[in-house]
C-alpha cells in the first residue's frame, strides 16, 4: 500500500492523497465547481500545471481565473503558443522561435517558410481565425520531459534550425520540457499551461501589429517577424483594454505635439529634440515651477560639465556597469584636408578618452569636495538642471517618452548617517506637493538590492530600512499610496523609493526617485569633517521628481489630452475678431492681455469665425476671445473656454482679472 501525501490547504486544512495524485485531483476531491474553475496550482509557493503530480508532501493553493494576475501571465503565455500552432498550421515550414507573455498581452518571434514573404498585416485574420479554431477544439495542453539530444534531433528533423540551436546551449543533463498541444503539435518550454485551449475564452484577444526582429536581439543574425497580440480573460477585459488604446491614441504626445506645434524628432539627431517655441514654453513653465520649489527646499543649483575623463567613470564605477549606454570620444583634434574639408580623425592607442555624462551624479561629488566641509554644513542639497545623454538603441527610442539627450530635475543630498531618514522623509513630502499641483494620483515603492551591486551587505541592509523608516514617517507606507517592496529592482549601487504616477486614462508611469547612496562617496573620497575631527564619509541622496523635462512633458501632454493646465499653456488666450472692422479693438484687448503677464495672441485673419474656433481648439488653446462690434461697444469680450459649450461674456477688465487668477502657477497661487 502506498503512503498517502499531506497536502496543506490554505484555510490550514490538510488532505491526504494517493501518491501520483495533481491538484486537480484535489480540487475534485473538494468539489464539482472547484474543479471546473480551478486553471493552475501553486505548490509550495510555485506556479505549476493543475495536472503535474505532486512530488510529496506539499503546500497547496488553486488558482482561478479570480487570481487574475496568475490567470493572465498563464492566458497570455498559451495565446502565444496558440499563435505559433496557428502560423504553422498555416504555413507549413514556418519555424518558430520564442512567444512569452507581456504586460497587456504577447508575442511570437516567427520566419516564414523559404520562398514566401514575411508576414504582415493583412495575414493577422487569418491567423486570428485558426487561434480561434485551435482554441475551439479544446486540446489537452501536455507537459512532456525530453532528453537534450532527442529534443535536438527532433528539431533538426523538422528543420527547426532556431529551436536545435537554443537547445543545444541549455546545461548537459538538465531536463527539458515540452509542451503538447493535442498530440500533432508541441513547443519547448518550462510552463506551466492551462489544462487545454479551451480554458482560454476566443473572444479574448486581438492580434494587434506585425514588427521585424533578430534572432537573439543581434543584428548580425537572421531577421524575423514578431507578431503582437493583446490577450485578456474574457472580452470584456479586451473591449476595456482597445478603448484604452484607443484613447491613448487621441493622445498620443507625438500626434499632439504636431497638432500643437510644441516639438520634432528627425533623424539627424535620433533621440534629441528638437523644440519649437510653443513646446519650450511649457519647459520653461516647468523649469521655473522646479526652481523655486528647490529653492523653498533649502538646494543650491549648480551646473557640471557634459565631457568628463573616461577615467573619472571608471573610478565612480560608471564605466564597467554602463559603459554600453554612453558616448564616448577621443580627446584628439581632427586632422582637416585644408582643400575639401573634410575631417579625417585618427585614434592612437594611448589616446586619453572623454565621455559625455549619462548621469550628473559623479560631477556633483567633485563639487562637494572642493575645500573642507564640516559636520555643521550638513545637509547639502546641490540641484542641476542637468542634460544627460544615454546610447539608447535605435528601435527603443519612442518620442519624447524615450530618448538619448534629456534634462533631468536631479539633485544630490550630501548628509550625515543621523540625517538620512529625515532627508527623505522631507523629499517625500516635496514629491507630494509636486505631483498634486498637477493632479496625479501616485503609488510608492522600494526597489531592493539587485543580484549585481557594489557595497557591503550590511550597507544595503541599513539603506533599505532608511527608506523603509522615511516612507512610514511620511505615512504613506500603506494602501493609500500603494506601498510595495520591489525585490531586485534597485540600481547597482543603491536601493531607490519610485513615485509611479497614474495617468488619466489608467496608465502608469515611474518618474520620482530617492536612492541612498554609500558607495559613490567611497569609491570618489568625499568626506566631510566630523564633530571629533576626524573624516568621515557622507550618505549620498540621489532624488528627482520629474525624472527628466521630456518624459514628463510627455506625460503631461497624455494624461491632459493637450489641454494642459493654464498657467502651462504656450498661448493662453487667442483674441479673434468676428468682422476686420474689429481688429482695432482686437489689438487693444491683446495689448492690455500682454500687459497683464498673459501669452496672448490675435487672430485678424480674414477667416470666419467658426473656422477660427476650430483651429484654435485643435490647437488646444485654452481660452478663445471672441469680439464684433456690440463687445466694441460695450468694452467686453466673449470668452470661449476649450471642451465648454457655453461661451461667458465679461468686461474686459474682469476677464483679465480671472485669466491672470487661473493662470496663477499652484504654488505661487497658495504664496
Amino acid at each position: 500500500m502506498s503512503e498517502l501525501l499531506k497536502i496543506s490547504l490554505p484555510d490550514g486544512s490538510v488532505r491526504e492523497m494517493p501518491e501520483g495524485s495533481t491538484p486537480a485531483d484535489v480540487a475534485a476531491a473538494i468539489g464539482p465547481g472547484l474543479a471546473k474553475a480551478a486553471i493552475a496550482a501553486k505548490v509550495d509557493g510555485e506556479l505549476r500545471d493543475i495536472g503535474r503530480p505532486f512530488d510529496g508532501d506539499a503546500e497547496l493553493a488553486l488558482v482561478t481565473n479570480r487570481d487574475e494576475e496568475e490567470a493572465l501571465e498563464l492566458a497570455r503565455h498559451d495565446f502565444a503558443h496558440v499563435l505559433a500552432e496557428a502560423v504553422q498550421a498555416l504555413w507549413p515550414g514556418t519555424q518558430i522561435t520564442f512567444g512569452p507573455a507581456t504586460d497587456d498581452g504577447f508575442y511570437y518571434d516567427v520566419m516564414a517558410p523559404e520562398g514566401r514573404d514575411p508576414f504582415g498585416m493583412d495575414d493577422l485574420p487569418a491567423i486570428e481565425e485558426k487561434m480561434r479554431e485551435i482554441i475551439k477544439a479544446d486540446k489537452p495542453l501536455r507537459r512532456e520531459a525530453w532528453s537534450r539530444q532527442a529534443l535536438i534531433d527532433k528539431w533538426q528533423a523538422e528543420g527547426e534550425s532556431f529551436k536545435a540551436e537554443w537547445a543545444a546551449e541549455l546545461p548537459e543533463g538538465e531536463e527539458l520540457t515540452v509542451y503538447w498541444s493535442g498530440d500533432d503539435w508541441m513547443d519547448m518550454c518550462r510552463g506551466p499551461h492551462l489544462p487545454s485551449t479551451g480554458k482560454l475564452d476566443p473572444q479574448a484577444f486581438k492580434l494587434m501589429r506585425v514588427a521585424g526582429a533578430y534572432w537573439r536581439g543581434d543584428q548580425a543574425n537572421a531577421q524575423l517577424t514578431r507578431i503582437y497580440g493583446t490577450g485578456w480573460l474574457n472580452k470584456k477585459q479586451l473591449n476595456a483594454h482597445l478603448h484604452r488604446l484607443e484613447e491613448a491614441g487621441k493622445r498620443d504626445h507625438r500626434k499632439l505635439g504636431r497638432e500643437m506645434d510644441l516639438f520634432h524628432l528627425q533623424e539627424e539627431a535620433h533621440g534629441s529634440v528638437f523644440w519649437h517655441p510653443k513646446g519650450y514654453k511649457i519647459w520653461r513653465e516647468l523649469e521655473a515651477y522646479m526652481r523655486r520649489k528647490m529653492d523653498g527646499g533649502g538646494y543650491r543649483e549648480i551646473k557640471t560639465p557634459q565631457l568628463m575623463d573616461v577615467r573619472q567613470w571608471t573610478q565612480s564605477g560608471h564605466w564597467g556597469k554602463y559603459a554600453e549606454n554612453m558616448f564616448a570620444v577621443p580627446d584628439i583634434v581632427p586632422d582637416v584636408d585644408e582643400e575639401s574639408g573634410a575631417a579625417s580623425p585618427k585614434v592612437a592607442n594611448d589616446a586619453d578618452w572623454m565621455a559625455i555624462k549619462p548621469m550628473n551624479c559623479p560631477a556633483h561629488v567633485l563639487v562637494f569636495k572642493q575645500g573642507i566641509t564640516s559636520y555643521r554644513d550638513l545637509p547639502i542639497r546641490l540641484g542641476e538642471m542637468g542634460c544627460c545623454h544615454r546610447n539608447e538603441p535605435h528601435g527603443a527610442l519612442h518620442g519624447l517618452m524615450r530618448v538619448r539627450q534629456f534634462t533631468q530635475d536631479d539633485a544630490h543630498i550630501f548628509c550625515t548617517e543621523d540625517q538620512v531618514v529625515e532627508e527623505v522623509r522631507k523629499f517625500c513630502k516635496l514629491a507630494d506637493e509636486v505631483y498634486s499641483d498637477f493632479g496625479f494620483k501616485y503609488h510608492v515603492k522600494l526597489a531592493l538590492r539587485p543580484e549585481k551591486r557594489f557595497g557591503s551587505d550590511a550597507d544595503w541592509d541599513k539603506a533599505e530600512q532608511e527608506l523603509r523608516d522615511a516612507v512610514a514617517e511620511a505615512g504613506m507606507d500603506n494602501e493609500d499610496y500603494g506601498w510595495e517592496e520591489l525585490p531586485g529592482e534597485g540600481a547597482f549601487y543603491a536601493p531607490k523609493l519610485e513615485w509611479h504616477l497614474t495617468d488619466a486614462i489608467g496608465r502608469t508611469w515611474q518618474v520620482g526617485t530617492i536612492q541612498g547612496d554609500r558607495v559613490l562617496p567611497e569609491r570618489l573620497d568625499a568626506t566631510y569633517v566630523g564633530e571629533d575631527g576626524g573624516r568621515h564619509r557622507p550618505v549620498m541622496l540621489h532624488r528627482a521628481i520629474f525624472g527628466s523635462y521630456e518624459r514628463f512633458i510627455g506625460i503631461l501632454i497624455e494624461h491632459f489630452a493637450g489641454k494642459v493646465p493654464l498657467w502651462l499653456a504656450p498661448t493662453q488666450a487667442v483674441v479673434a475678431p468676428i468682422v476686420s472692422d474689429i481688429d482695432g479693438y482686437a489689438s487693444e484687448v491683446l495689448a492690455k492681455l500682454e500687459a497683464a503677464g498673459l501669452r496672448a495672441e490675435s487672430d485678424l485673419r480674414n477667416e470666419k469665425i467658426n473656422y477660427k474656433v476650430r483651429e484654435h481648439s485643435l490647437k488646444k488653446v485654452p481660452h478663445l476671445l471672441v469680439v464684433g462690434k456690440r463687445e466694441q461697444e460695450e468694452g467686453t469680450v466673449a470668452i470661449r473656454t476649450l471642451g465648454e459649450k457655453d461661451q461667458q461674456v465679461l468686461p474686459l477688465d474682469d476677464a483679465i482679472a480671472m485669466l491672470k487668477a487661473n493662470a496663477t502657477p499652484p504654488d505661487l497661487r497658495r504664496a
